[in-house]
């Protein structure tokens, strides 16, 4: 039980939280709009000290500092104050989580963790808001923030509401607050149906993670295939912990009446069937991407793709792993543009066509599966030992051995080195 618990101690979570989100979805019509607000709001309060303890501090902190700065900032300087001020206090987190990372194995490691990737997601809402009133889309109140109680309750709702203060898709302020005040007596009914759907999809997953992980802890095939064949297992594994996440956390925004309606971070099915690496990173934790597009790549300068994911890394941290990974993957990504938009047009014939849509899938998952293990081992040397050893991010699992190794690792970089040289070909005689 006890390793049931840790391995899975994200979506017990969620799944708990789901009779309150009913509860809530059934007496909101019966609420005030302040009472629904505050249900929200003391909701994910409770939920933070519950599960981070002394660690909620930091998502308390960041959330009054937001608050401060709406308080007291112009609506058009607000955003820059509220990037700046919650990205250096994030990244400040992070480098105090990375430096007592040996506490990790300890009771408060998993507290610390749940703590910081909220406050990653709070990121998200409070520069959605800023961007937001910086272009005029959320109005403040006439006299501004102080005069309008109700509205600061609603922003401070936004900010920790209990279904998305551990995950969930990415919904705009305006959405949330339509969803609050337009719960009434004619709110559609409660879709126990959907939501049963979504748990559903996640025992799924959850059943075929376990039993890829099961066959990967035995003797794998031998050589340089059969080691790609091993990591692209333990890739899959790694993406479909974070489906199941996903899944779990549309399923509890669908039962406190935060449905989706089109909003999800990635359908397995969809992603996983991308033919190229920017398909592929559109539909991969596809409200984050978009928030990227919005926060980033749209008011980038030169090398607006580069910026946004060098971004992405130091949002997620920037460990070496992870810059390693989110720059190969924009690298990737600017080559991809360059060899559909020059090879692809090329072909006219229909089995050629087919063949290119094969060999693209697969140069799209050799990479994903690059970029993944990279991040999640967070950094070259850790990849080797695990390749060598069978120590990784996925637990214990056979290891491939130096040669087939070398050979792993080599490939996605031949790979990304053979599509640059496409690109350069391109400026050159374009």
């Amino acid at each position: 039980m006890d390793w049931l618990w840790e391995q899975h101690w994200f979506l017990w979570h969620q799944c708990l939280l789901l009779p309150l989100a009913v509860l809530y979805s059934l007496t909101r019509a019966h609420l005030s709009l302040t009472w629904r607000y505050l249900c929200l709001g003391l909701g994910g309060c409770g939920l933070a000290v519950g599960t981070m303890g002394v660690y909620s501090l930091v998502v308390f902190v960041a959330t009054l500092g937001f608050t401060l700065v709406v308080f007291c900032v112009p609506p058009d300087r607000v955003h820059g104050w509220v990037f700046w001020g919650q990205m250096l206090w994030q990244t400040v987190c992070h480098l105090l989580l990375q430096h007592g990372e040996g506490l990790l194995h300890q009771g408060g490691g998993v507290r610390a963790l749940a703590a910081v990737s909220s406050l990653m997601l709070l990121t998200q809402r409070v520069t959605s808001v800023s961007m937001d009133l910086q272009e005029g889309r959320i109005r403040l109140p006439q006299g501004g923030a102080a005069s309008c109680p109700l509205f600061l309750l609603s922003l401070c709702s936004y900010v920790l509401s209990f279904p998305t203060l551990l995950g969930g898709p990415l919904y705009p302020y305006s959405r949330f607050v339509g969803c609050v005040e337009g719960s009434g007596s004619g709110a559609p009914p409660l879709p126990l149906g959907a939501v049963s759907v979504k748990v559903l999809q996640v025992l799924l997953l959850e059943g075929v993670r376990a039993g890829l992980l099961r066959g990967l802890q035995g003797p794998g095939p031998a050589g340089p295939a059969g080691a790609c064949l091993c990591l692209w297992g333990v890739a899959l594994a790694l993406r479909l912990r974070y489906y199941s996440h996903w899944g779990v956390s549309e399923g509890l925004n669908l039962a406190a009446g935060f449905g989706p309606r089109g909003l999800s971070d990635g359908d397995p099915w969809t992603t996983e069937a991308s033919p190229r690496v920017s398909e592929f990173a559109r539909r991969w934790n596809a409200t984050t991407a978009a928030w990227l597009r919005r926060l980033v790549y749209g008011r980038g300068g030169r090398c607006p793709l580069l910026l946004t994911f060098g971004f992405s890394a130091w949002w997620h941290g920037l460990r070496p792993g992870q810059a390693a990974g989110f720059l190969g993957w924009g690298v990737a990504v600017r080559a991809d543009y360059a060899l559909h938009r020059h090879v692809g047009a090329a072909l006219s014939s229909r089995w050629g066509r087919g063949l290119y849509a094969g060999l693209s899938w697969a140069h799209t998952q050799t990479v994903i599966t690059w970029v993944v293990l990279l991040v999640e081992s967070q950094g070259v040397a850790p990849l080797g030992a695990w390749l060598l050893w069978g120590r990784g991010p996925s637990g214990g699992v056979a290891p491939l051995g130096a040669w087939s190794s070398v050979s792993v690792l080599l490939f996605p970089l031949l790979n990304a080195a053979l599509a640059l040289c496409f690109l350069l070909k391109a400026r050159v005689f374009c």
